[in-house]
């Protein structure tokens, strides 16, 4: 197997979320750190104007959404299963409400405490980005709200945690590196003694139990020498399979644009090669480095004809 790339940057919550999942497969890997926010000249090469973070690059396979790159990683990846005893539906479900409701309300609580040392160019990036109203000033109105919102949450992962030191049991799963991205990120925001902590012992001892697994081992490179790599490469041979029936009427072949439902919307065009019920698949030809295979998961993506 080609070796794994990581494009993405150290204050990313998301990033996080991946990093901690290699930590607790003890993997190898190779990271590019590209910039916070538009262009990423080095990147769209490989996404076809996919620009959320982060993006894993396995020789031409490119694993777009940290969904999408979890699965990839437990499949490819030697190490302790991020679905252990059977949990892959309940974890999935889990992430699927840590990387939505549960995130959204951490980013006005971090970006409120932050307000006006938040470059004005990377609040109107965010709103584009997000399609949300990110003025500080009225983060920093809403932030009592918000607090109770995230304080909820925060209540639901105590009371997980109450039947072992993971949020399904003994060992930790693609869910706890899930929930971990937004308790991070708060953490790193606001502080590990917040409010929005208090009372919660148990997330205390199991944050500090998620961070100790640490990030594999991890070499750094440019953007361009994985342009490089992605160009010296072909994409794994990929059986084309496409459910029947499909009542869009999709089909192997088909031109079709994927693009995010809820932020970074940035449409990507190419050849369909799979669609079924956990991911998607598509083949795109870059002028800078040849034949790509991209993959997203089904959840959170629409898939049209072109």
């Amino acid at each position: 197997m080609a070796d794994i790339i990581l494009h993405q940057y150290a204050r990313s919550p998301f990033s996080e979320k991946v990093r901690i999942a290699l930590g607790i497969k003890g993997a190898a890997w190779k990271a590019v750190e590209i910039p916070s926010m538009m262009p990423k000249p080095d990147l769209m090469p490989l996404t076809g104007g996919y620009r959320k973070t982060p993006v894993m690059q396995v020789g031409a396979d490119v694993y777009c959404d940290t969904a999408c790159i979890i699965d990839a990683l437990d499949a490819l990846v030697e190490g302790p299963s991020l679905y252990p005893h059977g949990s892959r539906g309940i974890a999935k479900g889990l992430s699927f409400w840590c990387d939505r409701p549960l995130f959204w309300t951490a980013v006005p609580l971090v970006f409120a405490e932050m307000g006006d040392k938040l470059p004005a160019a990377f609040v109107e990036d965010r709103k584009k980005f997000s399609g949300r109203d990110l003025d500080p000033a009225k983060l920093k109105a809403a932030q009592p709200v918000m607090l109770d919102q995230f304080r909820g949450h925060m209540a639901f992962l105590e009371s997980m945690l109450e039947a072992g030191p993971y949020l399904l049991g003994a060992a930790p799963s693609a869910a706890d590196c899930a929930a971990y991205n937004s308790v991070w990120f708060v953490r790193n925001g606001l502080g590990a003694d917040s409010h929005a902590f208090a009372g919660f012992p148990k997330i205390a001892a199991w944050a500090e139990r998620m961070a100790a697994f640490g990030h594999g081992s991890r070499t750094d490179i440019e953007g361009k020498d994985a342009l490089a790599i992605a160009r010296d490469a072909q994409p794994a041979p990929m059986n084309g399979l496409v459910e029947a029936g499909d009542p869009q009427g999709r089909t192997t072949g088909m031109a079709v644009v994927v693009a995010a439902d809820d932020s970074g919307r940035d449409p990507v065009s190419g050849t369909l090669l799979r669609l079924d019920a956990e991911g998607v698949a598509i083949r795109r030809e870059d002028p800078q480095i040849g034949t790509i295979h991209q993959h997203f998961p089904r959840t959170g993506f629409t898939v049209t004809a072109a």
